[in-house]
């Protein structure tokens, strides 16, 4: 149910024990280590972050959605076939009630929450699928989207991008987990390295060099196909996974996919 017609409100402005949705639908996950699983994604509006590549700016730049009760979230979820249950965004965490919503749901399906790693939670997750921020995320005037000026934005991105504190946890509580890194190209490595190494030396528990994927950044396939094969070759060479986004092969940037 994509949602483009209603008025955008604060980013955390959630009222009661609604959420607000963005999109709810079913899909195949296009992303990491379940790549490929048939998954119901339900996808909440408002960010505590400004990417400038964003792949769902209506949820950040723009945020738009429809005020949705949990227990209608959840029949929601639960008239569609799929075991898998994505919640993202946006940043699904900046909202309380998404806690609720995933002990909600906990029993029935598998839950994987993508997020930025900058917030925890004590909901119970199957999958903590992290992306944390690089520097070459941050917005600027140069790089802004199309009638965007970032103003504050890349300040604000830039201090708020990585919390070490809120990754460790993350790493810690989820049954499984995955760092995903978008990456523009060689320039992100570097970082890279360094903040595996810094989530190795806070986290109690191991981040294995296959817990690390690198996704090529490009929202069409006509920018993935200038971007995956040296981002591949760096996961080869680095060690890491390399993650395709099928979602963006398969049906291009079209909603609901």
């Amino acid at each position: 149910m994509p949602v483009s017609d209603t008025v955008a409100r604060d980013d955390t402005d959630a009222e009661g024990d609604r959420l607000p949705i963005n999109e709810l639908f079913a899909s195949l996950q296009g992303e990491g280590k379940l790549a490929g699983v048939p998954s119901t994604f339900v996808r909440t509006s408002g960010c505590n972050l400004r990417c400038w590549f964003c792949d769902s700016f209506h949820t950040s730049w723009e945020p738009t959605h429809a005020w949705m009760g949990l227990d209608e979230i959840v029949a929601e979820v639960e008239s569609l076939s799929p075991e898998h249950v994505v919640v993202t965004g946006g940043e699904p965490l900046v909202h309380d009630e998404t806690d609720a919503l995933l002990s909600a749901l906990a029993d029935d399906y598998h839950l994987t929450v993508e997020t930025n790693g900058t917030l925890e939670t004590d909901a119970p997750v199957d999958l903590a699928s992290v992306s944390p921020k690089l520097a070459s995320s941050t917005p600027t005037p140069e790089n802004a989207p199309a009638d965007v000026d970032p103003g504050v934005w890349t300040e604000r991105h830039e201090n708020a991008r990585v919390d070490l504190d809120a990754l460790a946890s993350l790493v810690e509580r989820a049954a499984e987990f995955q760092l995903k890194f978008v990456v523009t190209g060689r320039g992100d490595l570097d970082e890279i390295e360094s903040l595996v190494a810094d989530v190795r030396g806070v986290a109690d528990r191991e981040v294995r060099d296959s817990d690390v994927l690198l996704m090529p950044e490009g929202q069409t396939r006509e920018q993935l196909a200038r971007t995956r094969t040296e981002v591949a070759d760096l996961a080869a060479a680095f060690g890491y996974r390399y993650t395709p986004r099928l979602h963006v092969d398969l049906w291009n940037d079209a909603p609901e996919t």
